[in-house]
């Protein structure tokens, strides 16, 4: 489900609303060690472009890992 989740949003990146919606989906897919292995992806691959959206939703959704 992880890599699923990878391609999703690495399909959905040119949309900020979509990049979004596909990362909390990914909080609700995902186990605690895959969301921990999203949330470095995540950073290292998007945070330049979605800074605003990744900080929102690692802040509300998966600080907790």
């Amino acid at each position: 489900m992880l890599e699923l989740q990878k391609k999703v949003l690495s399909g959905v990146s040119s949309d900020k609303g979509l990049f979004r919606k596909e990362l909390i989906k990914s909080y609700k897919w995902l186990n605690a060690l895959e969301l921990r292995e999203l949330k470095k992806w995540v950073i290292d691959k998007f945070y330049d472009m979605h800074k605003d959206v990744i900080n929102e939703v690692l802040q509300l959704k998966l600080d907790y890992i």
